[in-house]
């Protein structure tokens, strides 16, 4: 027998042969059903209807209510209240359960919760700074004393290792704030605050705190209750700029969690219901209510079993905080050294700004602390006679900027200016201010490694330290093709400081006493661009280079900042081989090792050449320009440096442990023009601004040594 290809009953059969079934009807077509099934439905229908009519009578429009007069007509029986409660409360479960089931725990937290600061650390490894857009540190639960946990329960939640995650009544009360915005209302448990803390925003609305619920229950029936413990007091915020009761510790005692009594934990404990209205250095009113809220402290922990009564009685003196800066947070010189330390370990090992700010990073700086302190010590000295007030004309906008330099290009201090947080500028790492002629062993550099040309077209001629020049002043300089015209139509002429006349001198003479004609011709014979070439591969940057012309060879347009002249001058000291300067010698982060693009020392002139130019720089010491700081170290080579407009004092000198510059200046932030010298500290006129940066560096190591 064959299917029916519509899937229906036969209707019927012809003979008995076998013959095919009917086609079923088409679709669209009406069917006639058997009567007898008819008539058995209808009848099943009419039961049914006949048994539901008691049950249909009372579904019937209760508006309005039969039997009933006045508003009374109107108002819901008591099985109509019964039941819209049980429907909403059954709805209510429901949407609760779908919404705990289908919210997860966030993977990761808010920014400022992942945060850290970043820690700096001297040459010697000891902490120098910490800094950050948030001042924390990750502390393990286990090195919080017990007393110390025992404050935080009682003043925020004495029932936490026994509670849900929630307090209904806190719960309660905290809605009841946002429907009607009222006072923001207490009772959130320890592990809501975290939960708000560190993946929820800050802001006030149903939704915000439904979510807060459902992660609370959730992070509790996930984590323990210890773990939470610690997240939370590792990411709660207590003033002065921290996160963290490690850093809190810190910033109001000078001293780590571990070593906190239970007195100076209520305290902190305290920060937690708002840290502006309870650091007693913020005001007289602060205080009493960070007393006031102390001692309830330590009465809860008596009542909760944290502390007995007879320790309590112990704690009658309020334990009062130090001030307002956290130990380690850069300020005066340090901020300056951070800056540096932060930029290079930015650059260097191509860290993300946005990375370094979230935290995190150890940096290992360079700096050597005595050195600072020498240094630091050594600037003030000598600005102990600048008095703005008095001689406003000679000494307003006075500056020193100074950095010392190792042979290895390690930046071992820098005086930066009188305080970071007063005045960003930083005056050792300014190219504002011309080098003057502390830029000339330069360019005797180049004459000695790259020789002459002084007629056009013929080879260059080998040049040595015994070369003679004219050292005679308004000496003309010259060109292979003549005398050299500047652009106003004049015959451009050498100056030597105080008009003097030195007749014929070798090269050597004219750099260990500073005389400018020789060294100005030399530029021209050598070549400006050669000059300037041998510049850069010293370490100076390009940047910071005037235009090519014949006071180029004097320093008159080229504004290399001490750092970079502390540098250059290494140079010479390391027989030619240059290190770039850099401040930090390893960063890591969370104790992962951070690659660093570090320096690498380079060929910049022969150890010959090296070697003479430092010879020359001895003789400045001893004989010459420099006299005054061979008292203070024998054998140090180094160089004055004065401007033609005497706007700089320079002295850049070398021993065998560093290379340190040092530059006297006036100069206004406002508008960055350098201003004359003359009669600074009240010295008598004609008295060369170098004279203080020399004995400003013989101070130094003198106390380096």
């Amino acid at each position: 027998m064959v299917p029916d290809n519509g899937g229906g009953a036969p209707s019927g059969r012809r003979g008995s042969s076998g013959s095919r079934r009917k086609p079923r009807a088409a679709a669209g077509r009406r069917i006639t059903l058997p009567p007898a099934l008819v008539e058995a439905a209808t009848t099943a229908a009419a039961k049914a209807v006949a048994a539901a009519r008691p049950w249909l009578r009372r579904l019937r429009p209760a508006y309005p209510r039969p039997g009933r007069t006045g508003w009374r007509r109107w108002a819901p029986s008591w099985r109509q209240w019964l039941g819209a409660c049980l429907y909403a409360f059954t709805g209510m479960v429901g949407f609760v359960a779908i919404a705990y089931a289908t919210t997860d725990i966030p993977d990761d937290l808010n920014s400022f919760a992942k945060q850290q600061d970043n820690i700096y650390y001297w040459a010697d490894g000891s902490t120098m700074a910490r800094t950050g857009w948030v001042s924390r540190q990750e502390m393990p639960l286990d090195k919080v004393p017990p007393k110390v946990q025992g404050a935080v329960l009682a003043a925020e939640n004495a029932s936490f290792y026994s509670d849900p995650g929630v307090s209904p009544s806190g719960v309660l009360r905290a809605v009841r704030a946002a429907v009607t915005g009222g006072e923001t209302q207490g009772g959130s448990t320890i592990t809501q605050q975290y939960v708000k803390n560190a993946y929820l925003s800050q802001e006030r609305t149903l939704s915000r705190k439904f979510t807060e619920l459902l992660l609370a229950v959730k992070l509790d029936n996930q984590k323990p209750k210890k773990q939470i413990l610690q997240d939370y007091l590792n990411t709660s915020w207590f003033g002065r700029g921290t996160y963290g009761i490690q850093r809190a510790s810190q910033a109001y005692y000078g001293k780590d969690v571990s070593q906190l009594n239970a007195s100076e934990g209520a305290f902190l404990a305290s920060l937690l219901k708002g840290a502006g209205l309870f650091d007693p250095a913020l005001g007289k009113e602060n205080r009493e209510r960070a007393v006031e809220r102390w001692s309830w402290i330590l009465d809860r922990m008596v009542e909760t079993g944290q502390i007995s009564a007879a320790e309590r009685a112990t704690y009658k003196t309020f334990p009062e905080p130090s001030g307002t800066s956290l130990s380690g947070t850069p300020g005066a010189q340090t901020g300056y050294l951070v800056e540096l330390a932060k930029q290079y370990a930015v650059r260097s090992g191509h860290i993300k700004d946005s990375d370094f700010d979230l935290g995190g990073y150890q940096v290992y700086t360079t700096f050597d602390q005595s050195r600072m302190t020498a240094l630091t010590a050594a600037v003030q000295n000598a600005q102990k006679g600048f008095d703005a007030e008095k001689r406003p004309d000679t000494d307003k906008h006075a500056k020193i900027g100074a950095a010392s330099v190792a042979p290895d290009g390690r930046l071992l201090a820098v005086y930066g200016g009188p305080d970071y947080l007063k005045q960003g500028f930083n005056e050792s790492n300014a190219t504002t201010i011309p080098a003057g002629s502390a830029f000339t062993p330069l360019v005797y550099a180049a004459g000695l490694d790259e020789g002459v040309l002084r007629t056009r077209g013929k080879a260059r001629t080998p040049l040595s330290p015994t070369a003679l020049y004219d050292g005679n002043d308004q000496v003309t300089v010259q060109t292979p093709e003549g005398p050299y015209w500047d652009r106003s139509g004049k015959v451009v002429k050498g100056r030597n400081d105080g008009g003097r006349n030195w007749g014929q001198v070798t090269l050597r003479q004219a750099v260990a006493n500073s005389v400018n004609t020789p060294m100005l011709q030399l530029g021209l014979d050598v070549g400006l661009d050669r000059v300037e070439a041998f510049a850069e591969r010293s370490g100076l940057l390009a940047s910071s280079l005037g235009p090519r012309i014949p006071t180029f060879a004097l320093g008159e347009n080229s504004t290399p900042s001490a750092i970079r002249m502390a540098g250059a001058y290494e140079t010479f000291a390391a027989d030619g081989m240059h290190t770039d300067p850099y401040s930090v010698r390893s960063v890591t982060r969370n104790g992962a090792a951070v690659p660093l693009d570090a320096p690498k020392p380079v060929r910049a002139v022969s150890a010959k050449t090296a070697r003479a130019v430092t010879e020359a720089l001895r003789d400045a010491v001893t004989e010459g320009s420099a006299k005054a700081a061979g008292k203070a170290r024998p054998g140090a080579a180094g160089k004055t440096g004065t401007t033609a407009a005497n706007t700089a004092g320079w002295f850049v000198a070398s021993t065998e442990q560093e290379s340190t510059a040092v530059v006297v200046y006036r100069m206004a932030l406002t508008d960055l023009i350098p201003l004359p010298l003359t009669g600074l500290g009240g010295d008598a006129p004609g008295t060369p601004g170098s004279d203080r940066a020399v004995r400003l560096w013989a101070d130094y190591v003198k106390a380096v040594k």
